[in-house]
């Protein structure tokens, strides 16, 4: 197997020697998204905002690119964008 292919390993992916799953970068990106019962019917959302997880993803499976996503949302961040996109990669994977 060549070495920039990622390979299976016992908790998700493997690169280089470092698992994909949940790396720091990605920990650090989660803590942006919050699940809250007062807010968004307790649905996740980007923290310090009600816009609910599923609104940025929904924009990515319609055809819009970053910068699209980033024009028509312009209050989130990119961090916030990156933070959505690893939870779904998570709930993907079932760790949440």
């Amino acid at each position: 197997m060549a070495a920039n292919v990622p390979r299976p390993c016992q908790n998700g992916m493997q690169s280089e020697g470092r698992s994909v799953m949940l790396t720091m970068d990605n920990a650090r990106l989660l803590e942006r998204i919050v699940a809250d019962p007062e807010r968004c019917g307790g649905r996740p959302c980007v923290r310090g905002t009600r816009m609910e997880v599923a609104i940025p993803l929904d924009a990515l499976a319609e055809g819009l690119n970053a910068e699209d996503i980033r024009d028509h949302y312009p209050s989130l961040e990119l961090e916030d964008r990156r933070a959505a996109i690893a939870y779904g990669a998570e709930l993907a994977r079932e760790n949440l």
